[in-house]
């Protein structure tokens, strides 16, 4: 069959072919590690974006009840501290979740971008991270008009710049870009398995070849006895 015997697929040679790779499963049904880093990198933006949404209105709400409530009367000091912290988990909650969606939002969109331009220009470069976040800026600043716009545009690309270097950075101590590694790691498995097609390839055409000098004797010994 061609899935068992046939010879290997080509390695992506367009930019639409490495791009398209990045959300296809491999043979082990797994995606790539870039793919599997925007899944991380969203959950944890999602985190990082509650805690700096929530915790501050989380002290700030505790606080003004606390203030309010000088009035009011409580069955003990347990009760008047836990109806302050409901009402600072209340807005734990509500200011947590407005921060957590945005920047989780903004980091996907930002790193699937990025990834998806390192990918199809088949190189990790600073501009790649700077048009990610001009493009990401430009999308959550639209609908202020064109001064939001062109304020998301500059956001973006002045949060792009040192995001991206810091990754190239990261890159640079590692010894080679996720790019690098997943062309290194293809070509590697390409040619692992155009060998194995090869030898089978080879042990195919011997086979073949004893198939036949066994069919041909009979009949030479037959020629011989006429």
């Amino acid at each position: 069959t061609q899935a068992g015997f046939g010879r290997p697929a080509p390695l992506p040679q367009t930019g639409w072919e490495r791009l398209s790779e990045l959300w296809r499963r491999d043979e082990r049904q797994q995606y790539p590690e870039e793919t599997v880093n925007i899944a991380k990198s969203a959950f944890t933006a999602g985190v990082v974006g509650w805690l700096y949404g929530g915790l501050p209105a989380f002290v700030s709400a505790r606080k003004a009840f606390i203030e309010r409530s000088h009035g009011e009367l409580f069955q003990n000091r347990a009760d008047a501290l836990q109806s302050a912290h409901r009402a600072g988990l209340r807005s734990f909650i509500r200011y947590g979740w407005r921060w957590s969606w945005r920047v989780m939002a903004f980091a996907t969109i930002f790193n699937v971008v990025s990834t998806g331009l390192s990918a199809y220009r088949d190189k990790t470069t600073i501009s790649n991270f700077a048009a990610a976040g001009a493009f990401t800026g430009a999308l959550f600043r639209m609908h202020l008009g064109l001064q939001g716009l062109a304020g998301g545009i500059v956001f973006g690309t002045a949060f792009g710049i040192p995001a991206g270097g810091l990754l190239m950075a990261m890159y640079g101590l590692a010894g080679e870009t996720f790019q690098e590694k997943r062309n290194r790691e293809r070509r590697e498995l390409y040619e692992q398995k155009l060998a194995e097609w090869q030898s089978r390839l080879s042990v195919t055409e011997v086979l073949g070849q004893t198939e036949n000098n066994a069919q041909g004797r009979p009949e030479m010994e037959r020629a011989r006895e006429l």
